[in-house]
């Protein structure tokens, strides 16, 4: 393949939306660096199934929560990009990395808040502002929210307020990055069957079925639903969509 590939780095890449975003990135012929936390044996896997699709690929250990590690981060995917991709730039930026922790308002512990502000809100924050200098000029972010910023379902009080932040990020980051030509959206997706949050959504069946009857279009959602329309905001066909929310759920609680 050209060495001139769009580029694209995706946080939380080795499994679940991330995994299915990566993919679907690739086939709009992006080449993906993803990072992983943990499973650098399921990121790999990627890295092949992209590798296997034409593209270029390479992932990269991250903890997203840890902003005193970006510097570092950011010196390890300078040499990679030079050596594996010929360029000193990346396009894209996805910051999809997440975890779901389900804690009535008012049992939810310093802690746990905390992870979840370091992880959705602080990491993204400065992980996106660390990654300025690289980012090229008339590219693309695509932050993650969820239809819990719009809804609310008891036991997600500080996930969702997070992502209620960064939904007004995205708007101050579009406003402040469009003299670059670097356009800045969100998608908040609805339920979706994967192991987040402990697989509740794809592996309670009662879950399911109240989620499917409260979805215009009569089921869950599944990862290729998300996927798809974070890549197409990668691509030049979405050049004139900016600062937009834009919610995938199939009709969730209208």
């Amino acid at each position: 393949m050209s060495t001139t590939n769009k580029i694209v780095l995706i946080t939380g890449g080795s499994r679940g939306l991330g995994k299915n975003m990566a993919l679907n990135l690739a086939k709009e012929g992006l080449d993906v660096v993803l990072t992983y936390h943990s499973k650098k044996e399921e990121a790999l896997a990627v890295v092949a199934e992209i590798e296997q699709s034409g593209q270029k690929a390479a992932a990269l250990q991250l903890n997203t929560a840890d902003v005193k590690s970006f510097g570092d981060f950011f010196r390890e995917l300078s040499i990679l990009l030079k050596n594996t991709f010929k360029s000193g730039t990346i396009d894209f930026l996805v910051n999809n990395a997440g975890i779901g922790i389900n804690a009535a308002f008012a049992e939810t512990s310093e802690e746990v808040f905390d992870e979840l502000l370091n992880i959705h809100f602080k990491g993204v924050f400065f992980l996106t502002q660390a990654a300025l200098p690289i980012l090229s000029d008339g590219g693309g972010i695509v932050n993650i929210s969820t239809g819990l910023a719009r809804f609310a379902t008891p036991g997600y009080a500080a996930y969702a307020s997070m992502k209620g932040a960064i939904e007004t990020l995205t708007k101050y980051q579009a406003a402040e990055l469009g003299s670059r030509g670097i356009r800045v959206n969100i998608v908040a997706p609805g339920a979706i069957e994967t192991d987040f949050g402990g697989g509740v959504v794809r592996d309670n069946d009662q879950v399911n079925k109240h989620i499917a009857s409260v979805t215009a279009l009569g089921r869950v959602g599944r990862p290729d639903d998300i996927g798809s329309v974070v890549a197409f905001l990668c691509t030049d066909q979405a050049k004139w969509i900016n600062a937009q929310r834009i919610e995938v759920s199939g009709g969730m609680n209208l």
